[in-house]
């Protein structure tokens, strides 16, 4: 079992930053393959930003160059850093972490203000 909870979110203009970040509690978080997603009501779910229990990040198109995920396995944490921010970034934010079974936390609103 992996409890995740999310914290940084909030209000911020365009162009502004923010660094979510996602705090795992459990067994063996360091296997787990760690993504963000993002959902604006109304709306499916979009995938944002994995990092392998390796390391290895890969992105959605549209955050390219402008957010950043990484982990920490010594505090079992992971962060999506993003920058320039963009009114089409605002949503709720969700950490997901995969690996035997899978986990959802339960976001963290990110609103950009234009």
């Amino acid at each position: 079992q992996v409890q995740l909870v999310e914290s940084g979110g909030g209000l911020v203009q365009a162009g502004g930053s923010l660094r979510l970040s996602c705090a795992a509690s459990g067994s063996f978080v360091e296997f787990y393959t760690m993504d963000w997603y993002r959902q604006v009501p109304g709306k499916q779910r979009e995938w944002v930003a994995t990092i392998t229990s390796g390391g290895l990040p890969n992105y959605v198109d549209s955050v390219k160059g402008r957010f950043t995920v990484s982990r920490d396995n010594a505090i079992n944490t992971v962060y999506l850093q993003m920058n320039s921010l963009k009114p089409e970034d605002t949503a709720v934010y969700y950490c997901r972490a995969t690996w035997v079974s899978q986990y959802w936390g339960q976001g963290t609103q990110v609103t950009v203000s234009s």
